[in-house]
């Protein structure tokens, strides 16, 4: 896979399941910008068609400038007609893993991890809004609050500001 140079150039998509406190699962789709490794987005529901995955990031397109490429694994999901027709229409390549590889999308497999030790296993979940209220909140400390060794030991919302301004700026 290549290597981002800059932000909004590649992302990763992937998915996480787990439980409320009455055993109703709900998933979780993670995505990530590869560069900055902010995660933009974790959209929480019980089931997510191609359809939400198109509409979500039809939103994100609303803050962030989209990907040249998304890397994301063979799920229906992704590889779904509303999908392909997203893709097409928004000029964004999406980059299928090789089936029975997730290390070929490295990073969000490892956000993955962090997210299910940090997140999914320290919470107790009583309902929908529940999860998507604890969620959110990690994701926004996790930008904000904790530096990466791979950001230079910036947040990934300092990162992400540090180029944006270089990039304003011309600066190389």
């Amino acid at each position: 896979m290549p290597v981002p140079s800059r932000a909004n150039q590649l992302w990763a998509m992937d998915f996480v399941s787990d439980s409320l406190a009455n055993c109703r699962r709900f998933r979780c789709l993670n995505i990530i910008d590869l560069f900055t490794r902010e995660c933009l987005k974790i959209l929480v529901d019980r089931s997510i068609s191609g359809m939400k995955v198109a509409k979500t990031l039809d939103m994100l397109k609303e803050r962030y400038s989209l990907p040249e490429t998304i890397i994301t694994d063979n799920g229906s999901e992704f590889t779904s007609k509303a999908m392909g027709i997203w893709a097409q229409e928004n000029h964004v390549n999406i980059a299928f893993i090789r089936p029975g590889k997730p290390m070929e999308n490295g990073c969000v497999e490892s956000f993955n991890g962090r997210f299910r030790d940090e997140c999914l296993n320290e919470q107790w979940f009583v309902s929908m809004k529940d999860v998507q209220e604890k969620i959110e909140a990690w994701r926004e400390e996790y930008n904000s609050c904790r530096p990466h060794s791979a950001l230079g030991m910036k947040t990934p919302r300092e990162f992400s500001e540090l180029h944006a301004a270089k990039d304003h700026c011309g600066v190389a």
